[in-house]
């Protein structure tokens, strides 16, 4: 089975949940000019105190209250926890990396993702301090034709 693979760089963002589907469409673009019309799309992020996830992209509300639910689910400055090392709003950060988690495989319809209609891929930044841990992000892209 053949394979395209690159390595996006995502801009550094603030806490929050951003819509990156433009970027992915970008990168493949590029990836693969003459696109194949089926095939597996898989994105991996490579960190643990950011994620992945595919919502609605029309209404912003959704990003907010997303954020907001999150943070009520794993809420910073916790004296029982134990990894602190990174700032309080670290061991959070890896509580909903994990339930969210940081790889999606989209297929790969008519030579573009095959989102439904208001569906994004959002990166979901769960940092505070991006200026000493957070920044920048890698996100690896491998396409299956």
């Amino acid at each position: 089975m053949p394979y395209h693979q690159t390595t996006l760089t995502l801009p550094a963002y603030a806490r929050g949940i951003h819509i990156i589907t433009p970027m992915i469409e970008d990168a493949l673009r590029k990836l693969m000019p003459n696109s194949p019309k089926a095939g597996l799309v898989h994105l991996f992020l490579q960190h643990t105190s950011a994620s992945l996830t595919i919502n609605e992209n029309a209404d912003p509300d959704v990003r907010l209250d997303t954020e907001d639910w999150l943070n009520k689910i794993a809420p910073a400055n916790q004296p029982e926890y134990r990894h602190t090392l990174e700032g309080a709003d670290d061991l959070p950060a890896h509580f909903k990396s994990i339930m969210l988690g940081v790889s999606l495989t989209v297929p790969l319809i008519n030579g573009v993702l095959g989102l439904g209609t208001w569906q994004g891929i959002y990166l979901c930044e769960h940092r505070d301090n991006l200026d000493k841990y957070g920044g920048q992000r890698q996100l690896v892209i491998t396409v299956s034709t």
